[in-house]
């Protein structure tokens, strides 16, 4: 025992000579250091050095009286205080209700948000308008600004103003101003749940499927599947109104990546863009994965036991399940042949895509389309229901050649993509290594916020 304290001693020494060595305008620091460990520590300083470097300190105590703070509580309560605050317009506002949701209450803001037109037209009511207030004294409004998006690559700027006793009004429409956001999450559920925990908006989940829907089937999404997006952001006075386009993206399907990249023919002012696999592939197939945005397959192309004639037969198409109402949609362009009834399909559409190829779309619970119309890919015909030969609410589809039946879901996957035009292929490969790199990034997104 006494062994180890001598050597803890020795070590101290050998520690506190390479600091008088190198630091020796540091050695009062030191020694007050030391002093605080104990008298172990004051027997090894004193081996260090002379009587003539102690250091000896004198304790001064005064008493302090605070200086008074009323003449400064005083002045702030004379003062007035801006604050500011803001919220999102509800479809059930009234403009007490939205007032109060600021916690002001000003009677002479409510009369005058009543009295405006352009705030009756484009603010009460609306569903997500950006509200910003800045108020006086806590409760009396000063400044009260909405912004919205147009229609037309514009957002709108409405501000109520109070200046002296009255309230004034104006409304401007500007351009909205791109950003460019990147993001990505891994699929536990769906997708829709996946962008919400990856704080993705919906509007991109809905363009993430639309982009992949010739290559990935998104009602057969797995655990572990992971996506990666990079996507606009739409701003006005800085603040983002709105959501703009996929700029590119990744999925990775059961360990399967796909890519795509939006992209326009900068030499062509008539063409208006479309999505690309980064080695130029068009993503434009000939026929969609699936005539539903999200469902689930109940019974696929095979032998099966019929639920009503309680007998084996062959099942000649693929069942989506999915509940009433939910859209159907037309897997590439053609013309309606037949929207009707029809024996156990109930409402049923008929699509002709070409000579020899036709989709059937059956049990719906209601027909959007007639006979005759001509259709492009992803046209909404019908929705789904449980109409005919159906013991639940289903989309029944089938793909024909010639009369005969075909697995629909080895028919979508046939057609080849069309590559990008070679004129314009330098100017494309440049913007895919950029697109390569920024996916790289907001992959990385995902990864930081599992760790």
């Amino acid at each position: 025992m006494i062994d180890r304290w001598f050597d803890t001693l020795e070590l101290l020494l050998a520690r506190a000579a390479l600091l008088v060595r190198h630091y020796p305008e540091r050695l009062a620091a030191v020694v007050a250091a030391l002093a605080v460990g104990g008298a172990g520590a004051s027997f090894a300083v004193a081996h260090l050095q002379n009587d003539d470097l102690r250091i000896t300190s004198t304790a001064v105590v005064e008493s302090v009286e605070p200086l008074s703070v009323t003449a400064q509580i005083d002045a702030l309560s004379q003062s007035s205080q801006n604050l500011y605050r803001s919220t999102q317009s509800r479809s059930g506002d009234s403009p007490e209700a939205l007032l109060k949701r600021l916690g002001l209450s000003d009677p002479q803001a409510i009369q005058a948000l009543r009295d405006d037109p352009v705030f009756q037209k484009e603010v009460l009511g609306r569903l997500g308008r950006t509200l910003n207030a800045q108020a006086q004294d806590g409760k009396h409004l000063i400044e009260l600004t909405a912004r919205w998006m147009n229609s037309d690559s514009t957002f709108g700027r409405w501000t109520l103003r109070k200046t002296g006793d009255t309230f004034a009004s104006t409304s401007q429409s500007l351009p909205l101003v791109p950003s460019t956001r990147l993001g990505s999450g891994t699929i536990s559920a769906n997708l829709f749940a996946a962008t919400d925990e990856a704080r993705i908006p919906d509007s991109v989940a809905i363009q993430l499927a639309e982009i992949f829907s010739g290559d990935i089937d998104f009602h057969r999404l797995h655990k572990g599947d992971r996506f990666s997006v990079v996507y606009e952001t739409l701003m006005g006075d800085d603040e983002p109104l709105g959501v703009g386009r996929v700029l590119s993206a990744e999925f990775v399907a059961g360990d399967k990546p796909y890519q795509a990249l939006w992209f326009r023919n900068p030499k062509d002012p008539g063409d208006a863009g479309a999505y690309y696999t980064l080695q130029g592939e068009s993503l434009r197939r000939a026929f969609l994965a699936s005539p539903m945005e999200f469902s689930r397959v109940t019974s696929g192309f095979a032998m099966r036991f019929h639920p009503i004639l309680q007998t084996w037969r062959a099942h000649l198409g693929v069942d989506y399940g999915a509940a009433v109402g939910t859209p159907a949609r037309t897997v590439a362009d053609g013309v309606v042949s037949f929207a009707g009834v029809q024996n156990g399909y109930g409402n049923v559409v008929f699509v002709q895509h070409n000579t020899s190829q036709t989709t059937v779309y059956a049990h719906l619970s209601k027909i959007l389309v007639r006979a005759g119309e001509k259709i492009q890919q992803g046209h909404t015909i019908g929705l789904v229901g449980a109409t005919g030969w159906a013991t639940g609410p289903h989309l029944h589809f089938e793909f024909r050649v010639n009369g005969a039946y075909q697995d629909p879901q080895k028919m979508v996957r046939g057609a080849p993509n069309a590559p990008i035009n070679q004129a314009v292929r330098p100017v494309f490969l440049r913007e895919a290594e950029t697109a390569k790199a920024q996916l790289a990034a907001a992959a990385l997104i995902s990864q930081a916020s599992a760790q």
